[in-house]
C-alpha cells in the first residue's frame, strides 16, 4: 500500500486471486468459557465434591478432604504431556436433568488404595495391578460419590438429576494410542482439578474433565436458565406512574349509638385500575355479637374412628431381630459353613420386635412346642416410636 492510502495493483490482484492467506486464530480461553462461567463451574464442583467427599468418607471409614477446585481449559494432548502416568478413568453419563457426560481421572495407585480399603484392607499395601474385582470396588465407590454429586446438583438446580452407572477402566496417558472417552486429542475441554486427601494414605490430585458445552449448560442452570449475555448489570429503574385518583373523602363522624352498632374498620376493599386502594365503608348499621367457641376437650384419650375395621385385614410384616453387625466385603466373601458371626446384642438382652421395619416393642425369646416365640416385655410409647423414626 502506498502513502496515499490506495491499494497497489499487485495487492488488488493478490486479493482477487486469493493468494493473500489469512491465518485464523483459534478461540481464546475467555471466548470458550468466560470468567463468570468459570466461577459458576468452580462453585458447582466445590459443592458437589463436598458431598462426594462425605459419601467417600463414610464408605472408607477414613477422613476424606477435597479442596477448592481450579478450573482451566486444556486438551487431551496437553494432559498426556503433564501426566504421563497410568490412570483410572471413570466415565459418568447424565441420564436426566442434564445432557452430557464427564470423566473423573485419578492415579492408578490412588485407585488401588481405594479398592484395598473397600475390600477391608488397610490401604498400606495396595496391589500393583488392578483386576476385575479391584475395578468393581473402585466403580462402586465412584458410583456412591457421583450419586451424592447428582443429589447436590438436584438441590442446586431445583430439578431431578440422575446418572448412569459409571464405566471404569485403566489407561496409560503416555501412550497416545489410548483413546479417552469421546474426547478428541486437540478439542478444548474444561479441567476441574481438586486436591484429595484420604487419611494419611492419599495426598494427590483428582481431575474432572467435561466438554465445553456441558460446562456452559451447568453454568446456565446455576444462573437460573439465563446465559451470561442475558444478565444485565445495571437494570433500568422502574417507571412509577403518577396516581391521578382523587383523594378519598373521610366519612362523617358517627354518634355513640352508631359506634356501638357499626364496625369502626372498613369491611372490604377494592383496587382500581391504577393500583390504588379504594375503601368502602358500610352504610347500614350492623349488629355485633360476641363469638362463641366450642368447648375444648381436655381428655387425652382418643377414640378410634368408626371405620377402623376397614384396616383390620391389612397384612403387616412382623420381624423379630436378634441383632445386627457390620462386616467388610472381604469378611463376607470368606464366610462358609461353620463360620460364626458376632452380633451387637449381649446374651440375655431383650430382642426387638419390628412391624414393617419400625421398632414397636421388645421382648424375650421363648420356645413354644418346637417353635420359637417372643414374649413381649415392653411396648414403646407413641412418642418413643416417633423418635425411633
Amino acid at each position: 500500500m502506498d502513502t496515499s492510502g490506495m491499494l497497489s495493483q499487485e495487492e488488488i490482484d493478490a486479493l482477487l486471486n486469493g493468494t493473500n492467506d489469512t491465518v485464523v486464530q483459534p478461540p481464546t480461553e475467555s471466548q470458550l468459557l468466560d470468567d463468570m462461567q468459570k466461577d459458576a463451574v468452580g462453585e458447582i464442583g466445590n459443592i458437589s465434591m463436598g458431598s462426594a467427599a462425605t459419601a467417600l468418607s463414610l464408605l472408607l471409614n477414613k477422613k476424606v478432604q477435597i479442596t477448592t477446585p481450579e478450573v482451566s481449559i486444556t486438551t487431551m494432548s496437553e494432559l498426556r504431556t503433564e501426566y504421563p502416568v497410568p490412570c483410572v478413568i471413570i466415565d459418568v453419563k447424565y441420564t436426566q436433568g442434564l445432557r452430557g457426560h464427564n470423566l473423573l481421572m485419578i492415579k492408578l495407585r490412588d485407585a488401588a488404595i481405594i479398592a484395598d480399603l473397600m475390600m477391608g484392607g488397610t490401604g498400606e499395601n495396595p496391589s500393583e495391578e488392578l483386576n476385575e474385582l479391584h475395578l468393581s470396588a473402585v466403580s462402586e465407590s465412584m458410583n456412591q460419590m457421583m450419586g451424592s454429586t447428582a443429589t447436590s446438583l438436584s438441590s442446586m438446580f431445583n430439578k431431578k438429576i440422575d446418572i448412569s452407572p459409571p464405566e471404569v477402566r485403566t489407561i496409560n496417558l503416555s501412550d497416545s494410542q489410548e483413546f479417552v472417552g469421546n474426547i478428541d486429542e486437540n478439542t478444548p475441554i474444561v479441567r476441574i482439578s481438586f486436591s484429595m486427601e484420604i487419611g494419611d494414605l492419599i495426598d494427590s490430585k483428582i481431575m474432572q474433565l467435561v466438554p465445553i458445552d456441558f460446562a456452559q449448560e451447568m453454568a446456565r442452570n446455576l444462573f437460573g436458565g439465563l446465559g451470561t449475555e442475558e444478565i444485565v448489570e445495571n437494570p433500568p429503574a422502574p417507571v412509577v406512574e403518577e396516581n391521578t385518583t382523587p383523594p378519598i373523602q373521610a366519612p362523617p363522624p358517627m354518634s355513640p349509638v352508631q359506634q356501638q352498632t357499626a364496625y369502626s374498620a372498613p369491611t372490604m376493599s377494592n383496587f382500581n385500575d391504577s393500583g390504588s386502594q379504594h375503601v368502602v365503608h358500610p352504610t347500614n348499621p350492623v349488629s355485633v355479637q360476641p363469638v362463641q367457641f366450642a368447648q375444648l376437650n381436655t381428655n387425652p384419650s382418643l377414640e378410634l374412628p368408626a371405620n377402623i375395621g376397614l384396616l383390620m385385614d391389612v397384612p403387616l410384616q412382623v420381624t423379630v431381630e436378634l441383632g445386627r453387625t457390620k462386616m467388610a466385603i472381604k469378611d463376607i466373601l470368606e464366610l462358609g459353613a461353620g463360620s460364626i458371626v458376632e452380633l451387637d446384642k449381649l446374651a440375655g438382652e431383650p430382642v426387638d420386635l419390628l412391624v414393617n421395619g419400625k421398632l414397636i416393642a421388645k421382648g424375650e425369646v421363648v420356645v413354644i412346642d418346637e417353635n420359637f416365640g417372643l414374649r413381649i416385655t415392653d411396648i414403646l410409647s407413641p412418642a418413643e416410636r416417633v423418635n425411633k423414626l
